[in-house]
């Protein structure tokens, strides 16, 4: 059974949600891309998902704000503006008579070739933007049981040559992480930086807690995680110690807890690293107490918009 920080639990709902597609809306099994796309052919595009929760896009405008980085960083034009996108996601979401418990991926890429090349030139169409809005709740078996991570051989690159920041279709690097950490008979993988630093996980960012200090790396080797941001803003709301520091496994092997943080999952365990049994190997009061905060932060969120 596959098990991870994106376990949902099976919702029937989803076979027959509709997808938007350049501004048509398709049921699930018709929705399709053209073959000459940037983003199949090569990797071209930027993309984000946020929640839905009790009626409002959770964050969106951070969400909004790292895709049009990431757009900028490509030389790539979004093609229209942050309310259209934002009215696109709603007609989304409204199609499918969507309220709560909703994961939505957008995905934007340069649009369609004029023949198989990386050359921007060669693009004769507008951005395609894709929108799946799906019903998804976290499984929560997954934060009980927590996740199990394998340091990658594969490190996370620097910027002069592929930002880590940026949440880009290239994800080819993350992909062959995690297979060698599944090879591993690990969940997830943990990755390190150039330097040998911890730097994150294949698809989640990474804590550690040590003697009630939260640790996190410096974030220059990582995504820029939503989630991420929310509980360092926790952190400094309640007082709670919270470092973005360079530490290595050394640090990791003897932590007291350490967590995974996404969208999706918000705040999940781990349990195991490299084999070696994290704290006493379960949910821990401080990855908790973090949880209930970040839930808090989303909740004051959902109240501000509505």
């Amino acid at each position: 059974m596959i098990h991870g920080t994106h376990n949902a639990v099976h919702d029937v709902r989803n076979e027959n949600v509709k997808i938007y597609v350049n501004g048509e809306l398709f049921p699930r099994n018709e929705a399709k891309i053209s073959v000459f796309d940037s983003g199949y052919l090569v990797g071209d595009g930027v993309w984000e998902a946020l929640r839905l929760h009790e009626g409002v896009l959770v964050f969106l405008d951070e969400h909004l704000d790292r895709l049009w980085q990431g757009a900028a960083t490509i030389g790539m034009d979004v093609g229209m503006s942050r309310a259209e996108l934002t009215d696109a996601l709603w007609r989304t979401i409204q199609a499918n008579e969507m309220h709560d418990n909703v994961h939505v991926r957008f995905m934007l890429t340069r649009g369609i070739k004029k023949t198989p090349s990386q050359d921007p030139r060669l693009t004769i169409s507008g951005p395609n933007l894709v929108i799946i809005a799906e019903h998804k709740l976290a499984d929560p078996a997954s934060r009980e049981r927590g996740v199990t991570l394998f340091t990658s051989s594969i490190r996370r690159g620097s910027p002069d040559y592929l930002d880590p920041r940026l949440n880009c279709h290239s994800k080819l690097h993350e992909v062959m992480a995690l297979v060698q950490a599944l090879e591993a008979g690990a969940d997830e993988a943990l990755m390190l930086d150039i330097h040998g630093f911890v730097a994150t996980c294949n698809a989640t960012n990474f804590f550690m807690v040590k003697d009630g200090e939260v640790w996190t790396s410096t974030g220059q080797y990582c995504m820029n995680g939503i989630t991420r941001g929310k509980v360092i803003e926790a952190c400094q709301r309640h007082g709670i110690p919270c470092f973005q520091k360079n530490f290595s496994l050394f640090d990791v092997y003897g932590a007291d807890e350490a967590f995974v943080t996404g969208t999706f999952g918000g705040l999940t365990p781990v349990t195991k690293v490299d084999g070696r049994t994290i704290g006493n190997g379960s949910y821990g009061p401080m990855t908790q107490r973090l949880q209930g905060l970040y839930e808090a932060l989303v909740h004051e969120t959902v109240i501000g918009n509505r």
